[in-house]
């Protein structure tokens, strides 16, 4: 914990009057912190609902702790902290509801604890109001309780900015290295290559300017993130033939890594859109996207209201950190998911929450009930739309989860059940679902080879599926097929001759 200093209530609202990194210890204060955090916990539970099933990344991740299906093939891409995180539920349970409610604890507690980081830098209404601001995404909502890593980059960006911060005000501060070191290591731990973007700008002061050199900053920095990512690399050199291999291989199953102007794509997909891939669509309608363009107005009114007040370092650094965050999800990648620029909101909303306390505290008390009111209407029709996506997103996502649990229940009917295979359209989710082991012959999922498969196919049940207007692989054309919705289960004849009549 850090260090804190007792002082009269009047200065813990005034920011010039405490030493950045030495915060008041006061019960009211992180009361309204873990009031904010219960309330996303609860809305989490209440509008996500814990009974959704599990999505396609998902069952990727849970299927490496699962005991209910084997695990699935992991793409170079992915890290294997979220599993982990998962793993004291899903490694013994197979209830999704359990294992929601888990996550939206655990994620309500990591908001609470990485705004608790902030107190001394920020009065505790600005980081209240920020943390709501956050918690009130849809994005942020719904995945939060999601087997899903990037809510845990960005709380990971916000405590380490936070401890950062502190770090650089109180040079005595353990607990804010020991905090900065954790939350590097989290951040890496859940996705390598978004904790180097992140933690790039406090590298760089760090290393290069004279005034911010703290090198057991810069230490607890290293270390957060070599011992997070250090299971990536090991793996990608156990599994990958080599990190460089490893990185070439997550490029290419993200489109190839370079110049792509991608913010159109994000743009598109604010509709509630979970992915973005090809990102064709029209740009949804302007009261669904404004949000997204006051956002960095009102936090560059932060950074303002902060120069202004001689206290640059502490907005400016969420700001740099959100910059390079959203660098690849911006201009490097062919196309778009929403949960990307979770730590690009996460480092924002602390500005952001700054620049409106200011709207309404330093209005002339003649203008002050205008400018209220206009900020509350704005807020509630801000909370409006994004509560209307998320019930929309949720709709849709639960349909397409119900209907891979149909499918696994038809293989069943069919007689594929574990020990078995599936392959083609959709398989993995579809596997999961059903217990069986998936496998890809081609594309980014590819694990397996036509002849290992056929042989696999002739004492192992298996089942082939395509779209109804596709054709099924070649070395499936004989087998019986059955149509099922927009699909065709292709079934080995192993299966034909045990499937029930």
């Amino acid at each position: 914990m850090a260090k804190t200093l007792h002082a009269p209530p009047v200065v813990t609202e005034q920011r010039s009057r405490i030493p950045a990194g030495r915060a008041p210890r006061r019960a009211g204060s992180q009361g309204l912190l873990a009031a904010v955090a219960v309330a996303f916990t609860l809305a989490q539970l209440a509008l996500v609902r814990p009974g959704m099933g599990l999505g396609w990344d998902e069952a990727v991740y849970v299927s490496q702790v699962s005991g209910h299906a084997p695990a699935a093939f992991f793409s170079a891409p992915r890290a294997r902290g979220i599993s982990l995180l998962a793993a004291p539920i899903a490694s013994w349970s197979s209830s999704t509801e359990l294992l929601r409610i888990y996550l939206a604890v655990l994620s309500g507690l990591g908001l609470f604890l990485a705004l608790r980081v902030w107190r001394g830098l920020f009065p505790v209404r600005v980081l209240a109001l920020a943390g709501a601001l956050f918690a009130t995404l849809w994005v942020t909502v719904f995945y939060g309780p999601e087997v899903m890593p990037n809510y845990w980059v960005a709380v990971g960006a916000l405590a380490a900015v936070g401890c950062f911060l502190r770090a650089r005000a109180d040079r005595r501060d353990r607990a804010a290295l020991w905090g900065l070191g954790a939350s590097a290591a989290l951040m890496a731990w859940m996705r390598p290559a978004d904790a180097v973007w992140v933690i790039f700008p406090m590298a760089v002061l760090l290393v290069c300017v004279r005034g911010w050199r703290r090198p057991r900053s810069l230490a607890a920095l290293a270390a957060g993130l070599g011992a997070g990512a250090l299971g990536w690399v090991i793996e990608a050199y156990a599994s990958f033939g080599g990190l460089g291999t490893r990185l070439a291989d997550a490029s290419d199953i993200q489109g190839g890594l370079g110049w792509n102007i991608a913010v159109l794509d994000q743009l598109r997909s604010l509709r509630g859109q979970t992915l973005c891939r090809p990102c064709t669509a029209a740009v949804p309608e302007p009261q669904l996207i404004a949000w997204w363009f006051v956002l960095p107005l009102l936090a560059a009114l932060g950074l303002a209201v902060a120069v202004r007040g001689r206290r640059t370092a502490s907005t400016l650094m969420p700001l740099a950190c959100a910059a390079t965050a959203s660098i690849p999800y911006l201009f490097m990648i062919g196309y778009a998911a929403p949960r990307f620029l979770l730590p690009f909101y996460a480092l924002l909303v602390i500005p952001v929450a700054d620049a409106l306390v200011h709207l309404v505290t330093a209005s002339r008390q003649a203008w002050r009930p205008v400018v209220v009111t206009a900020v509350a209407l704005a807020l509630a029709g801000h909370l409006a739309v994004q509560y209307a996506v998320l019930e929309d997103t949720v709709d849709r996502s639960s349909a397409g989860r119900k209907q891979w649990a149909r499918t696994a229940s038809e293989l069943h009917r069919l007689g594929v059940r574990p020990p078995c295979v599936v392959t083609g359209q959709e398989a993995l989710p579809i596997a999961f679902y059903a217990g069986c082991s998936s496998a890809q012959t081609y594309g980014h999922n590819a694990s397996t080879t036509r002849a290992d498969l056929l042989r696999t196919a002739r004492h192992t049940p298996t089942a082939a599926l395509a779209a109804v207007r596709d054709e099924p692989p070649e070395y499936a054309r004989g087998w019986p097929a059955h149509r099922f919705g927009d699909l065709r289960i292709h079934v080995s004849p192993t299966v034909t001759a045990g499937a029930p009549g």
